[in-house]
């Protein structure tokens, strides 16, 4: 496993990272959680990704058990607020940053987290509140350092410009082969602002993979055949797009490896990116994951592939 700084952080996060949408604590049984969880650090996998809003405090509780018997400094912990817990805690005001992150604390058994992350921006807070207010927790020592997730470049540039608040240092978009949005503007400007990306869906939930075949049944124990955690890439399973994955395959084999192993490594060939976010329900996935760290591919591959994909416009 390879690891790469995370902007202007002291922190140094695998390539690969674990994260837990839709999966622990919802999708996942607890107990092939806790195995994911062990294969992930046996294969290097230092950061953790997860959200109050998961499962509503599930996947954090999950977590917390889970992550209970290692020492606190072998691992980075990130985890997230902004979505709704209830009819009325939702939001990024200062009540809801205090009341989150103790929330967060408790149900994943720690003191602090390594990282604390806007789900999405929050119209009805001042921004100078929520800065002010995570600068606060960071400096009770609560929480490390802070990131967004999903920001517009102007949200941004707003953020860096309010004096005497700290500083965020990594961002988290969908970007993929198939998710390239993020290249125009959000990378250039986190760049020149000292953070790192942190993605999620690099693998576009799975369908990278080429599992997903155009006119064919959904694997059976796929993510895309769950109840609880398909419904989120239907806009994924559309056949054209499927048909054009299929295509990738040729290219990943002639780089020597899976093609779940090129999308990533794809993803890893942008200096901005930090780490991939990947899921899992069976260790056997995360084995495969984590073997692009560090796999090197010919970039006419990667120009290839996405010629490939280039017309390809995901319904929404």
């Amino acid at each position: 496993m390879k690891y790469r700084k995370l902007g202007a952080s002291d922190l140094q996060v695998s390539e690969i990272s674990l994260g837990s949408w839709l999966t622990y604590g919802v999708g996942v049984k607890e107990q092939a959680s806790r195995v994911c969880v062990d294969k992930a650090f046996d294969l290097g996998i230092n950061f953790i990704d997860t959200a109050n809003v998961y499962g509503r405090g599930a996947a954090e509780s999950v977590l917390g058990e889970t992550l209970a018997g290692r020492p606190r400094d072998s691992y980075i912990l990130a985890t997230k607020l902004f979505g709704a817990m209830s009819d009325t805690d939702k939001g990024l005001s200062r009540a809801q940053v205090l009341k989150q992150i103790e929330a967060s604390l408790t149900r994943l058994r720690t003191d602090y987290v390594d990282l604390y992350q806007c789900h999405r921006y929050d119209p009805d807070t001042p921004l100078e509140e929520t800065m002010a207010a995570l600068s606060e927790i960071v400096r009770a020592g609560k929480v490390r350092w802070i990131g967004f997730s999903e920001w517009s470049p102007d949200q941004i540039e707003a953020a860096f410009a309010i004096p005497g608040v700290e500083k965020f240092v990594s961002s988290q978009p969908q970007y993929s082969l198939l998710w390239r949005r993020p290249e125009a503007k959000v990378m250039p400007i986190s760049a020149a602002h000292g953070v790192s990306q942190i993605v999620w869906s690099p693998l576009a939930q799975g369908v990278l993979s080429g599992k997903y075949r155009p006119g064919a049944a959904l694997p059976a124990d796929s993510r895309g055949a769950s109840d609880s955690m398909g419904n989120s890439m239907q806009s994924w399973l559309q056949p054209e797009i499927l048909e054009a994955v299929q295509k990738l395959k040729p290219l990943a084999e002639e780089a020597a490896c899976s093609l779940s192993q090129f999308a990533l490594a794809w993803v890893l060939r942008e200096p901005n990116v930090a780490s991939a976010i990947v899921g899992a329900s069976r260790p056997e996935q995360l084995e495969e994951n984590a073997a692009a760290s560090g796999l090197v591919v010919d970039p006419a591959l990667f120009a290839q592939a996405e010629a490939i994909v280039a017309d390809i416009r995901r319904a929404r």
